[in-house]
């Protein structure tokens, strides 16, 4: 019942600014942690950015300082907005979400990507 749908990828010039946003859509009781993962061809599937209901965030190494992580607890939306883009962030972005059910125990859920291409 819960999907995940990220939009606002797309082509970009290196030196360009992106934003993708997901909406969690279905019934659960709440929403622990949103994040953002990514994975470019022929490499593994990795973090890009988390954000939890505190507002902690976390963010990989190489993007610190260029990409920001938000949500909207009572829309349910997470976004990720990506400035000073590089060729090397070229991937299929993921929206992830840990929260619980209506019924049940913490899950994890995935959406189903949206690439993301910078151009040199």
């Amino acid at each position: 019942q819960v999907q995940l749908v990220e939009s606002g990828g797309g082509l970009v010039q290196a030196g360009g600014s992106l934003t993708l946003s997901c909406t969690v859509s279905g019934s659960m009781r709440s929403i622990i942690q949103m994040g953002w993962y990514r994975q470019a061809p022929g490499n593994q599937r990795e973090l890009v950015a988390r954000i939890g209901s505190g507002y902690t965030t976390d963010y990989a190494d190489s993007v610190k300082g260029r990409f920001s992580i938000s949500r909207d607890n009572a829309k349910n939306f997470v976004y990720l907005q990506m400035s000073r883009l590089k060729v090397d962030d070229s991937a299929v972005y993921y929206c992830n979400v840990k929260g619980y059910p209506i019924t049940g125990s913490l899950d994890d859920y995935w959406g189903q990507g949206t690439q993301v291409i910078v151009s040199s």
